[in-house]
């Protein structure tokens, strides 16, 4: 019988194929004592399994590097080598052994749900979902503890009639990385949201995929025919023959579509009345440029530099972060690269930084000791990394981004930490631009409205659409209760946004767009409409949002956006909105 199940759509496209149903990410444990002297060998079988997990990541790691993977898969991964680490998790599990006599594996299912409670707790959207990550870490020892692999296997009938649909409640980098191997079309998960690896890989691979399905893996079984439509958020399960035609001539017509995209990476984003519009990419990792130099980036974006302080016990040295940043830099020759200062703090977790106050008790994390103001608070950290940033602006045309910035001072006490940065190099006669450009980010409500300062003061601005979104409606996406009302066309966003621009555009100060609603090719026009020039976006999408530039008046969308942004009805837009 044919039923159809929605989800959240991660990554577009159709896949037409059969299920390959994936174990579910947790294994039954049963509860035993064991006695007294046998304690020390239950240890003892734990740090086996422990190192034994460590050495499988180690050989995944290699393998991600050598086959050319998705840099955000190597990052994962290399997340998963940290929490087999963690104290919380596993000093937990040895506590526990000790001090009750159970075995090992009730042991670490206990601590699990104690550890991903804390992980639950967060306000920050993409730390809350990691602590799927703490779950499949668990499910790895519990694995080699119970001698129990869990591998995907290559079935003839998904190569004959379709693609293979992989179907999981969750998936780890390590299911991942053995999909290179396999003609996969599509990912359906249970958990996991925009930011959940799941669909940061599936973009990345730019395979269908739709996620928080929750209970799509108990109702499909193994080899039924799935389809996915990765645009809407759709999972339909054995369609019928006609419903299956359908979809192929969509799929086939996507196709078409995605081919004569490619034709468009050489050209330049004009509108049909003749207005440059810059499309860069944002990028993780340096190797992540050879996907936005294929995709034809003019430039990048947004450089986010947190990878270099997470998964590590030992802070980055200034060479180390020069080297990472003039790769960049060299690889763009004459294009803009715009390096983010550390974005860090109570929300995202780093070792190496604990102790310094990034693993703030706030109730709120993502309210409090982060971004900027750690930096702030931790001012020879932060020089260190402006040293860095300035000394690769002498390879290329670098541009200095700050994050959260909020209030006058916070722009004043960071004008001096990179003055003082540039005297310190001036003594140790390394070479930068003096006239580095610098930026601040727009994503708290009280930036957008109190911008004199930022005008004033700065050379650029950029908007986080994501985090703006989420401060000014007080809305995570990703939490099922509230996540219909997570909507970037609200009026109160989009008064923000085209403020931002008006204010930009009257002050001579140029201003980007760097979150998800830059990359998506329905809110194009719109932007275009409201007066952004400057977009930044995930490599994958630059073709796409280039497409709809290529077809665009800007004089003819700016008329109608400025009737569209005085409705203050939700319906009332949208409507408007399909008429762009």
């Amino acid at each position: 019988m044919s039923f159809t199940l929605h989800g959240l759509a991660v990554s577009g496209g159709i896949a037409i194929g059969h299920a390959h149903l994936v174990s579910h990410a947790l294994l039954e444990v049963t509860q035993y004592q064991v006695r007294e002297r046998d304690v020390a060998g239950e240890l003892a079988r734990f740090d086996a399994a422990l190192a034994t997990a460590s050495q499988e990541l180690e050989a995944l790691r290699k393998e991600a590097d050598s086959a050319g993977s998705p840099g955000e898969l190597s990052a994962f991964i290399d997340l998963h080598m940290m929490l087999l680490s963690d104290p919380d998790l596993i000093a937990g599990v040895r506590t526990l052994i000790r001090e009750r006599r159970c075995n090992v594996e009730w042991a670490m299912v206990q601590q699990m749900q104690e550890v991903m409670a804390q992980f639950e707790a967060f306000e920050d959207v993409y730390l809350r979902e990691r602590k799927q990550d703490v779950a499949q870490v668990v499910e790895r020892v519990l694995r080699i503890l119970q001698n129990k692999p869990r591998k995907l296997a290559w079935r003839k009938t998904a190569a004959v009639d379709g693609d293979l649909i992989v179907v999981a409640h969750d998936l780890s980098p390590a299911d991942t990385l053995q999909f290179k191997n396999l003609k996969i079309g599509g990912f359906v998960t249970d958990m996991g949201g925009s930011t959940s690896h799941t669909a940061i890989v599936a973009r990345s691979l730019a395979i269908p995929a739709v996620v928080g399905m929750q209970q799509a893996r108990p109702l499909i079984q193994d080899n039924d025919l799935l389809i996915i439509d990765g645009t809407r958020g759709v999972l339909i399960v054995d369609p019928c023959e006609r419903m299956v035609e359908e979809y192929r001539l969509r799929k086939v017509a996507m196709a078409l579509e995605r081919s004569k995209r490619m034709r468009l990476k050489t050209a330049r984003a004009t509108t049909l009345d003749g207005e440059q519009i810059e499309l860069h990419a944002n990028i993780e990792l340096p190797q992540d440029t050879e996907r936005a130099k294929e995709m034809g980036a003019d430039g990048v974006g947004l450089f986010r530099t947190e990878f270099l302080f997470m998964n590590r016990d030992e802070l980055p040295d200034e060479d180390e972060q020069f080297e990472a940043y003039r790769q960049v830099v060299k690889a763009f020759p004459g294009k803009p690269v715009t390096i983010r200062t550390l974005d860090i703090g109570a929300d995202k977790e780093a070792r190496a930084l604990k102790g310094r106050g990034s693993e703030s008790l706030s109730a709120n994390p993502a309210l409090g000791l982060r971004a900027i103001r750690f930096c702030l608070a931790e001012p020879q950290i932060f020089l260190i990394q402006l040293r860095a940033i300035l000394r690769a602006s002498h390879h290329g045309r670098v541009r200095l981004l700050i994050p959260m910035l909020a209030h006058a001072q916070e722009i004043t006490q960071t004008l001096t930490l990179i003055e003082e940065a540039k005297a310190q190099l001036r003594e140790s006669r390394h070479k930068f631009n003096e006239a580095i450009e610098i930026g601040g980010m727009i994503e708290i409500p009280a930036a957008a409205l109190a911008l004199g300062p930022f005008l004033r003061r700065l050379d650029f601005l950029s908007i986080g659409t994501n985090d703006l979104i989420q401060y000014t409606l007080a809305i995570d996406r990703n939490d099922g209760a509230v996540a219909h009302l997570y909507d970037p066309l609200h009026p109160a966003v989009l008064y923000l946004i085209g403020r931002t621009l008006q204010a930009g555009a009257r002050a001579g100060l140029p201003v980007a767009v760097c979150g998800e609603m830059a990359g998506d090719p329905k809110l194009t026009s719109l932007l275009l409409g409201m007066g952004l020039r400057q977009f930044s976006m995930h490599p994958a999408q630059l073709l796409e949002v280039k497409q709809r530039i290529l077809k665009s008046d800007t004089a003819h969308l700016t008329r109608h956006v400025a009737r569209l942004l005085k409705v203050d009805e939700p319906d009332r837009i949208h409507e408007l909105m399909e008429r762009l």
